[in-house]
C-alpha cells in the first residue's frame, strides 16, 4: 500500500555514504555488506547516526544500479576507504511511504511519480529510499515501510 504523497520542505542534513555501481542482479549481494561497512566506519569515528539508512539513486538505468548507501550523521565524517562525507541540502520534496515488501518498489515508484506529476509537479530524476522498517526489524514483509522521496523541481 502506498500512502498519499506529500509535498514538504526538508532541512539540510549531513550524511555519510558509499558509492556503488553494480549490475541490477547484484544489488542484494552488495547492500547488506555496504551498509555494515558504512555503519562500522561511522561508529569507528565516534559519530552518531541520526536516523534510518537510505539509498540515493543517482542514475536510473534498467541494467545498472548507480547509487549511494547512506546514513544521516550528527557531524561530518572523514573519508575512509569507500566511505565519503556528504550533505543533503534543504529542498522541497515529494514524499510517500510504501507499506510492504521490496518487490513492490518498482510499481510503487511508478504510481508515486504518476500521482505527483498529475498534480503539476516536475520531479528531479534522482530518488531516495529510506528503510524505516525492514527485514532486520521484522521478518514479515507486510510490516516493512520504505519512504520514497524525490526532489520537486517545480
Amino acid at each position: 500500500m502506498l500512502e498519499e504523497p506529500q509535498i514538504l520542505q526538508t532541512p539540510a542534513r549531513l550524511t555519510a555514504f558509499i558509492p556503488v555501481v553494480v549490475p541490477r542482479e547484484r544489488i542484494r549481494e552488495v547492500m547488506a555488506p555496504g551498509r555494515e561497512e558504512l555503519q562500522a566506519t561511522v561508529a569507528a569515528q565516534g559519530i552518531a547516526i541520526t536516523g534510518p539508512w537510505f539509498t540515493h539513486h543517482v542514475r536510473l538505468d534498467p541494467a545498472v544500479f548507480d547509487f549511494e548507501i547512506s546514513v544521516p550523521v550528527a557531524s561530518p565524517v572523514t573519508a575512509s576507504g569507500r566511505v565519503q562525507p556528504g550533505e543533503w541540502p534543504a529542498m522541497t520534496v515529494a514524499r510517500t511511504i510504501l507499506h510492504g515488501g521490496y518487490e513492490q518498489l518498482g510499481a510503487a515508484w511508478e504510481e508515486f511519480d504518476d500521482r505527483v506529476t498529475a498534480l503539476g509537479h516536475v520531479l528531479h530524476p534522482e530518488l531516495r529510499e529510506t528503510y524505516l522498517v525492514g527485514p532486520s526489524d521484522n521478518p514479515d514483509p507486510a510490516s516493512w515501510q520504505t519512504e520514497l522521496v524525490r526532489q520537486v523541481v517545480r
